[in-house]
C-alpha cells in the first residue's frame, strides 16, 4: 500500500495471511466494526444520557456509537484527501471512543477517583486496552488475549494522547498495557502523534461541536435568539475560554462567535418546520465542510500531498480552531452547565463508587467470566482494583444501572 510498508502492516502476534483482495487495514476496519465494544457504545452517554432529552420521536440524540459513526465518515474523507489510507483512518475515528465508561466524561472522572490506587483511569487508555487485550480474537502462544491485533499502524493512528500518566491527566496507555504500546510505537519520536491519529482528532472535534449543537436545537437548549444577546455571547465565550480555548482572549473569541452568527449559513430561528430541519442539516453541512476544507487546504500547502504516518503534520488555521471551540461552548453553556445536569451527574458518580465496591465485594462471581480468570491471577489489590474497573467500565448506562439494582437487591 502506497505510503505503508510491511513494518506498519505488522501484527503483534503474527497471524496467517488472510484473503489477499482484503488489505491489513481493511481487516482492521472489519474487527473494530463487529467488536462488542464498539455495538455498546449504541448505550453510551454522548453528551446527555437517556432521559435527559424528551423523546421527539423524530430525532433522537447522539450516542457514543452515532458520533463514532459520524466521526469516521467525516475522517475518512479528510484522510483520504490528504492521502492517508481511508480505512486506517476511519478504524481509527471508530475506536476512539471505545474507551468510554458509562455516563460519559462523568463517568469517567468518577472512576478515575476509584482507580487512583491502580493508576488512575482514562477513556483512551481504555480504548488501547480494549483493543489490545479485552476485545479478544487472538490469544498469544501462552494463551493471554491480544485483543484485536490490529497492526501497528492503526494502533499507533488510534494513539490520540502516545504517553503515559506521567505526562499528564490526559494520556494513552496504562503501565501495564506498556508492552504492546512500545511495539506499536517503535521508531517514533516520544510523545510524537501521527498524522492518521491528528487528522481522527480533527474529525472528533468538527463532529461532536456541530451535531451536540444541532441536538441541543433540537430540543429547545439552544435558540438562534439567544446569541443575539451580547450578554448571553460573553457567557457562551467565558465558558468557551475556561474550558476550551484557554490560548485565546476573551475579545478575541467574542469577534469570532460575533462574525460566526452574523454569517448566512447561521440559522435564523428553528422551530421544527420542514424547512426548519432543511435548513439546519444545511447548516451542520456547511459547518462540516468549512472545517474540514480549512484544515485540509492549510496541509496540503504546508505540506504537499501523499504524507502519512510521521510524514507530516495537521494544520488547522487558527480562526478555523477557535470556531469549534465556540461551537462546542455553546453546548457547554445552555446543555452541561445546567442544574439539572449537575444533579443527575451526581447522582452517576455515586451509582458508579457504589458499583465498583459491589463488583469487588462479590469478586470473582460478580464480574464476568471472561475477567474473572484474570481476577483470579492478580499478583496484587491494585491488579485486581483494575479488573474491577475494566469490568464497570465495559457497562453501559443502562446497564450500569440494571447491574446497580441486581446487586443491591442481593445484598439486601
Amino acid at each position: 500500500m502506497r505510503g505503508y510498508d510491511e513494518f506498519d502492516q505488522a501484527r503483534w502476534v503474527p497471524e496467517a495471511p488472510g484473503n489477499p483482495e482484503r488489505s491489513a487495514f481493511e481487516r482492521d476496519r472489519a474487527r473494530v466494526l463487529h467488536s462488542a465494544a464498539l455495538r455498546r457504545l449504541a448505550a453510551k452517554t454522548q453528551v446527555v444520557g437517556p432521559g435527559e432529552f424528551p423523546d421527539h420521536g423524530r430525532h433522537i440524540p447522539r450516542t457514543r456509537l452515532t458520533h463514532s459513526l459520524e466521526c469516521a465518515q467525516i475522517g475518512r474523507e479528510m484522510g483520504k484527501a490528504l492521502g492517508c489510507h481511508p480505512d486506517l483512518v476511519e478504524t481509527a475515528c471508530l475506536a476512539h471512543d471505545l474507551g468510554h465508561p458509562p455516563f460519559g466524561h462523568n463517568g469517567e472522572n468518577a472512576l478515575n477517583e476509584l482507580a487512583a490506587r491502580c493508576g488512575g483511569f482514562e477513556g483512551n487508555a481504555q480504548s488501547l486496552r480494549l483493543l489490545t487485550r479485552l476485545e479478544v480474537k487472538v490469544l498469544t502462544e501462552d494463551g493471554r488475549s491480544a485483543g484485536l491485533n490490529l497492526t501497528r499502524a492503526t494502533l499507533d493512528a488510534s494513539l490520540k494522547y502516545p504517553w503515559t500518566s506521567a505526562h499528564g491527566a490526559k494520556f494513552g496507555v496504562y503501565d501495564d498495557d506498556l508492552p504492546v504500546f512500545e511495539w506499536a510505537r517503535r521508531g517514533v519520536p516520544a510523545g510524537r502523534v501521527s498524522f492518521e491519529a491528528q487528522v481522527m482528532d480533527w474529525a472528533d472535534d468538527v463532529a461532536y461541536s456541530v451535531h451536540d449543537l444541532e441536538d441541543a436545537l433540537h430540543f429547545g437548549h439552544v435558540t438562534p435568539a439567544m446569541l443575539r444577546d451580547r450578554a448571553e455571547r460573553r457567557e457562551v465565550c467565558e465558558r468557551t475560554l475556561k474550558w476550551y480555548a484557554g490560548d485565546a482572549c476573551l475579545t478575541e473569541l467574542e469577534d469570532t462567535l460575533e462574525r460566526l452568527i452574523a454569517e448566512p449559513l447561521w440559522p435564523s430561528r428553528f422551530e421544527g418546520t420542514m424547512a426548519d430541519l432543511v435548513a439546519l442539516k444545511s447548516f451542520t453541512s456547511a459547518l462540516i465542510g468549512r472545517f474540514c476544507l480549512s484544515a485540509q487546504a492549510a496541509t496540503l500547502a504546508a505540506f504537499g500531498p501523499g504524507r502519512t504516518r510521521h510524514g507530516a503534520d495537521l494544520i488547522v488555521p487558527r480562526g478555523t480552531r477557535l470556531e469549534c471551540a465556540l461551537l462546542k461552548g455553546v453546548t457547554a453553556h445552555y446543555v452541561m452547565s445546567r442544574d439539572d445536569h449537575h444533579a443527575t451527574q451526581a447522582r452517576q458518580r455515586e451509582l458508579i463508587a457504589e458499583l465498583a465496591s459491589m463488583i469487588m465485594l462479590g469478586a470473582p462471581g460478580t464480574l464476568e467470566p471472561a475477567l474473572r480468570a484474570a481476577f483470579r491471577g492478580a499478583d496484587d489489590d491494585a491488579a485486581r482494583l483494575r479488573v474491577v474497573i475494566d469490568q464497570v467500565a465495559s457497562l453501559t448506562d443502562v446497564s450500569a444501572v440494571a447491574l446497580h439494582r441486581s446487586l443491591g437487591s442481593s445484598r439486601a
